[in-house]
């Protein structure tokens, strides 16, 4: 069954329909800004269909989608003439602005009326915009067998077509997203796209819904650094616009104080590395302040390196700290097996033995062990891996399961006081190659299992499904990824126990009166300025 769009095949337009039931739709079938819904189209007089017909409206991510039917006739390659019903969803079809788009996941039934009978049931998927505004079957199916008795699709000359949508939210249209995001208190508007931050939009909601230290970052002194050069204020600035704004937050200012003068230097580096200078640089400006130590307290773990003498008594150690563990994701099925590899034992024999100084080289075993798991623990996924046939980067997108609660105490040297339990907080999600692609970032912003999707300026509550399983990787042909390649690549957990200090309430009386004054005054300078320039046109 072969999926395409109805522009080739009518245009005529004339509506015969009864209104659209959404009875079993849920409760929040009020809400037209909802993720899903089923609705219903009756086509009376279908075997005197002569024309396109289309639905009322079902609102769905504050759009309007609409079934069409139509009746097409082709030629069989014995020159026989051949009639079939054709079936499509159609989204935003009244829409004449360009620039548009919107990812939908639909399946089509045509409801069989015997008792016996069974439903004919088609599936799709597709990025609707303003060029291909709808999507379906032409060949749904045959008239013949549209109209046999024995299927029991036509009642009273009638029949009924059922359709489910699951959409994400549109971009190049009207979508509030922190009205869209009403369960989440307060809502927040977004971040825009520069063009070429790429990951660092996704990186930047994690840091803000990582409330304690949001906290902190707004009670670093700034007064008198310049707005330009000083990181900290960059980030005081975006934090501030993104519990309090209205619009999607610029970040220019943040990627400038950087000293990454141009977005490709920020192509150059990966979110590992921009993850270690933003906290490095944080951590260096809270020093002697009343917020020293607040990045190592929350993102700081700690590590033991060994080598151990398999045949005399020598054993070399070293103690380390890390803000982050990069797990391996090739040949590994899932969170587990990974942490089980990192602390896998190597063995050093052969041409490879061990200089035990005075014992002179022995075979002996290398590995770490984890002595110390951070309350926010940032777990990088090795997508991303030199690969030595090609001479290039490239990705792995294996099939890798990570989950909503995680126990590490058994990969720990000694069992905690505390136990290594860990809430799933956000999944950074890359789609695409080592070439390129787009990154967005699911959230989970009061660890409550509600999440949503931060994809730039435009966000959207989210299933939990949406959020972790469908981000796995490993199937290229899945129908809910609505670009290929797509899948985790950082995860950020927060150790159970510290749930409600890490996300902690943030309120206008979190932040520093100076501060505040400091950032409405540079507001208050930028309208003006925009003002003016806009006059003197």
């Amino acid at each position: 069954m072969i999926e395409s769009s109805s522009a080739e095949i009518a245009t005529a337009v004339a509506p015969r329909a009864s209104p659209v039931n959404c009875a079993d739709v849920s409760k929040e079938d009020e809400d037209s800004a909802r993720a899903e819904a089923t609705f219903r189209f009756t086509v009376q007089n279908i075997s005197q269909l002569k024309e396109q017909v289309l639905s009322p409206p079902c609102y769905v991510r504050c759009l309007p989608w609409k079934i069409l039917v139509l009746i097409r006739h082709t030629t069989t390659p014995d020159r026989q003439q051949q009639k079939a019903l054709g079936v499509f969803i159609q989204c935003n079809g009244d829409c004449d602005a360009p620039g548009w788009s919107c990812y939908g996941l639909g399946e089509l039934k045509l409801i069989s009326h015997k008792a016996d009978g069974e439903h004919l049931i088609r599936k799709l998927h597709h990025m609707y915009h303003g060029k291909e505004d709808d999507w379906g079957f032409a060949h749904f199916i045959s008239f013949k067998d549209l109209m046999d008795p024995d299927n029991g699709f036509v009642k009273d000359d009638s029949i009924t077509i059922e359709v489910h949508i699951l959409a994400e939210a549109p971009h190049g249209v009207s979508w509030d997203s922190k009205k869209h995001t009403g369960y989440v208190v307060p809502c927040y508007p977004g971040l825009k796209n520069q063009g070429a931050t790429c990951y660092m939009n996704s990186l930047l909601q994690t840091l803000f819904f990582t409330n304690v230290l949001r906290k902190a970052v707004y009670k670093i002194p700034t007064v008198g650094d310049d707005s330009s050069r000083s990181v900290a204020f960059a980030l005081q600035r975006v934090f501030y616009d993104l519990q309090f704004s209205d619009k999607p937050v610029a970040t220019k200012k943040l990627t400038k104080s950087f000293g990454w003068e141009t977005m490709d230097s920020f192509m150059q580096h990966d979110v590992q590395e921009f993850l270690r200078v933003l906290l490095d640089k944080l951590e260096n400006k809270m020093k002697g302040t009343v917020v020293e130590g607040t990045v190592p307290k929350l993102f700081e773990g700690k590590m033991t390196s060994f080598i151990k003498c398999k045949n005399v008594n020598c054993t070399s150690t070293r103690a380390e700290t890390y803000y982050d563990i990069q797990l391996s994701v090739k040949g590994k099925n899932n969170i587990y097996e990974s942490f089980k590899d990192y602390i896998s034992l190597e063995l050093l024999d052969g041409d490879n033995k061990y200089d035990a100084g005075e014992h002179g080289l022995q075979e002996a075993e290398k590995g770490v062990r984890f002595d110390m798991f951070p309350p926010v623990l940032h777990l990088h996924l090795m997508r991303f891996q030199y690969d030595p046939q090609s001479d290039a980067s490239v990705k792995f997108n294996d099939r890798f399961e990570f989950y909503e609660e995680i126990n590490l105490d058994p990969y720990l040297q000694e069992i905690p006081q505390v136990p290594a339990h860990y809430t799933l907080h956000a999944v950074l999600v890359h789609s695409g190659d080592n070439h390129g692609g787009h990154y967005v970032v699911f959230i989970n912003p009061k660890g409550d299992g509600k999440w949503c999707k931060f994809d730039d300026d435009v966000v959207s509550r989210c299933s939990k499904q949406e959020a972790i399983e469908y981000n796995f990787g490993g199937k290229e042909d899945a129908p809910h990824l609505a670009r290929r390649a797509t899948s985790a690549y950082m995860l950020i957990y927060i150790q159970t126990s510290q749930l409600k200090y890490v996300l902690q309430d943030v309120t206008e009386g979190d932040i520093p009166s100076d501060l505040c004054e400091r950032i409405q005054e540079e507001m208050r300078y930028e309208m003006a300025l925009a003002g003016s320039k806009y006059k003197g046109r």
